[in-house]
């Protein structure tokens, strides 16, 4: 299958790149930068020119190729004005990109982020949700996977609150976000008790289910990339602090910008429907395990 990816370059798409082409998929990968379309060559694709924004681009992509994996995102989550430009962003993107694929059959896979549910852990069956900082992109994906009804087998892989690999702190999730408020203020900060539950996921399991998903996963259907169903936040700072060298504290949810009132919220996810369904099996360490990776 020759594959469109967006956001190849980054923690979980240079790994889903890499896990196409060893399974005898071709790529051609977004790259809004010299930088970035050298490095999809080296890594075995073909570059195409452009950024998220460039929807000429997306169109004249989506014409050549069997599939798309989208899973580019802005990282900008500095205030809320940001989030909600990084989700209109992807939002165009993503018509565009459906539009493309209607009547065709063929698959676009989406990335999204597992839900929050009450008192257990959330799983396939449950909704995104439709408000909130992150809302628009929950109504986006929503609305792509409608286009099932419309000849696009349109699926989303809903990613855990930490993606990680090697103690990565730049894109990683919550986790890396922890790490990076970690080294400006000198504190390993966690909101409340910390009793709270992220899951997570290594980047290398991640991109053996969306590979999967591509292959396999029916028209309209969500799916979880959850291999740690939910860590406590506490043990997740403590790590981090020990790495670093840090104290680590109970801190206000304000210390953590737009976000912290969902770094506050006890959010872990099952995956056992997608393991059982698309015969994912996670075999890379933990995210705990993996924080000691952290560099000093």
């Amino acid at each position: 299958m020759h594959v469109l990816i967006t956001g190849g370059t980054g923690l979980i798409g240079s790994a889903v790149v890499a896990e196409l082409l060893a399974h005898d998929h071709t790529v051609l990968a977004l790259a809004r930068s010299d930088a970035s379309a050298l490095a999809v060559e080296a890594a075995g694709a073909e570059a195409l020119r452009g950024g998220l924004a460039d929807l000429d681009a997306l169109r004249a992509g989506a014409a050549r190729a069997d599939g798309v994996i989208h899973l580019a995102f802005s990282n900008d989550f500095s205030s809320a004005e940001a989030v909600a430009r990084a989700v209109a962003e992807e939002t165009a993107a993503l018509t565009t990109l459906g539009e493309a694929f209607i009547g065709t059959d063929r698959p676009l896979v989406t990335v999204s982020g597992t839900p929050w549910i009450a008192g257990r852990a959330s799983t396939e069956a449950d909704p995104l949700p439709l408000d909130g900082p992150v809302g628009g992109r929950g109504r986006t994906v929503m609305a792509l996977l409608g286009l099932a009804s419309r000849g696009v087998r349109s699926t989303a892989v809903r990613m855990p609150r930490t993606v990680h690999n090697e103690g990565n702190e730049g894109n990683g999730g919550f986790a890396g976000l922890l790490t990076g408020i970690a080294r400006r203020t000198g504190v390993s900060g966690f909101p409340g008790d910390g009793a709270q539950r992220w899951p997570a996921v290594h980047a290398l399991d991640a991109a053996v289910l969306f590979r999967l998903a591509l292959e396999q996963a029916p028209a309209g259907s969500s799916w979880h990339a959850v291999a740690d169903e939910g860590d406590a936040v506490r043990d997740i700072a403590a790590v981090i602090g020990e790495r670093l060298g840090l104290p680590v504290e109970s801190v206000p949810e304000t210390a953590f910008g737009p976000l912290g009132a969902i770094f506050a919220m006890d959010q872990p996810s099952s995956s056992t429907v997608t393991r059982v369904a698309l015969g994912w099996t996670p075999t890379h360490q933990s995210l705990l395990a993996d924080l000691k990776n952290i560099q000093t």
